[in-house]
């Protein structure tokens, strides 16, 4: 794939999401300390799982979100599209210019954006946290919060490792966020395995919340 036919195919997938997402009902549910986050611009770290990342792309331009996107040829689709939904970029991958890419990842940190992670990625397993999320979160020294996604009907495509789902038209899409967790500072091993077990419950947790008021709201109608 060129860089130009990446950036046609990002613009028609922009447009595409654009028109289906405007037809979804999301309800989000933010922890105070988020809340604050946003309305005074200060950088945080959004934690969740790979599944739930087709949802959260709509959530980009609220939350200033910034992320690594790859160098490669077929990275520039996913580039285009991210910044068209009003998100910002870095370039680079564990292969190349990934060191650059995550210095200027915190760079964009720094100026108040925030930072996403798929903590199971960049090719899982499916659950797992890596440690990614804990480094990224030290070094910027900002909190992390960690959040779920439950929609009440979606295409899901179970082929795939990460077990991603996309909410059909005029879904109902519940998205909660909870924490902070722990604040990671030098006294902290980001590699702890306890610290990722914790993080993997805790987004349990978030998912059965969503879960629970998507629920709750069938039950009202």
């Amino acid at each position: 794939m060129n860089k130009f036919r990446g950036i046609i195919l990002g613009f028609l997938i922009w447009v595409i999401y654009k028109i289906l997402s405007s037809t979804w009902r999301i309800s989000v549910f933010e922890h105070p300390e988020m809340k604050a986050c946003v309305s005074e611009k200060k950088s945080f770290v959004l934690a969740h799982f790979h599944g739930d990342e087709l949802v959260l792309l709509s959530q980009i331009r609220k939350y200033r979100t910034a992320t690594i996107t790859s160098s490669s040829k077929d990275g520039e689709l996913m580039n285009t599209a991210v910044r068209l939904m009003g998100g910002k970029t870095s370039r680079g991958s564990s292969t190349r210019g990934g060191v650059s890419a995550l210095k200027g990842l915190i760079q964009l940190c720094k100026l108040g954006h925030s930072c996403s992670f798929a903590v199971d990625g960049p090719k899982g397993p499916i659950f797992e946290v890596k440690p990614g999320v804990f480094e990224t979160a030290r070094l910027i020294k900002a909190p992390i919060f960690f959040g779920g996604v439950a929609v009440d009907r979606a295409w899901h495509f179970p082929k795939s490792w990460n077990k991603t789902f996309l909410p059909k038209p005029f879904s109902k899409v519940q998205i909660c966020w909870q924490g902070p967790a722990l604040v990671i500072d030098k006294s902290i091993d980001p590699r702890d395995p306890d610290l990722a077990k914790a993080l993997q419950n805790q987004l349990f947790d978030a998912r059965r919340q969503s879960a629970n008021l998507i629920a709750a709201k069938h039950a009202q109608t």
